[in-house]
């Protein structure tokens, strides 16, 4: 079994994201997804304890310096789309401002787990094969949370920071 955690929307908010990274150093995650809306280069190495994977959001327009702060920390940034295997399952991540292109994703039914932020509501269900999964917000979103999936069976367990 595999453990992942998913985060979004942290907006540069480092008081909330260093209570989630609290919360996941007791959740015995291998690795963290991160659904954009990084908001700082100072979020980056916060995750310096998890091989991290980064997706940018509509408020990250300082790109380039996000990308820097990503490579330096040696985590991985994907741009604004994001695909990994693990545990044998299909994972796709994009912060979903692009309501097209995250229809696209989920329709295409091609990934046993899509996640998602932007909402900053956290939610999941199935579409078909496919499980969607918004982990809500760690930051303008009451409460902040994250989620944990379990690989390979895709249990979700939703964690308030």
């Amino acid at each position: 079994m595999t453990r992942i955690a998913i985060v979004s929307d942290t907006h540069g908010h480092v008081p909330n994201t260093l209570s989630a990274i609290g919360r996941l150093a007791e959740l015995n995650v291998a690795q963290v997804i991160h659904c954009g809306d990084i908001g700082s280069p100072s979020i980056v190495p916060l995750f310096e304890s998890w091989p991290t994977h980064f997706v940018f959001g509509n408020v990250d327009g300082n790109e380039a310096s996000l990308r820097m702060a990503i490579t330096d920390a040696g985590q991985s940034c994907h741009g604004r789309f994001g695909e990994l295997e693990v545990a044998g399952r299909k994972i796709a991540f994009l912060h979903s401002d692009d309501a097209r292109r995250f229809s696209s994703v989920i329709d295409s039914q091609e990934y046993d787990l899509v996640c998602y932020g932007h909402t900053h509501s956290a939610e999941h269900h199935h579409e078909g094969k496919t499980l969607v999964l918004n982990p809500g917000a760690l930051y303008r979103a009451q409460p902040h949370s994250l989620a944990v999936v379990d690989l390979p069976d895709l249990t979700v367990e939703s964690v308030i920071v």
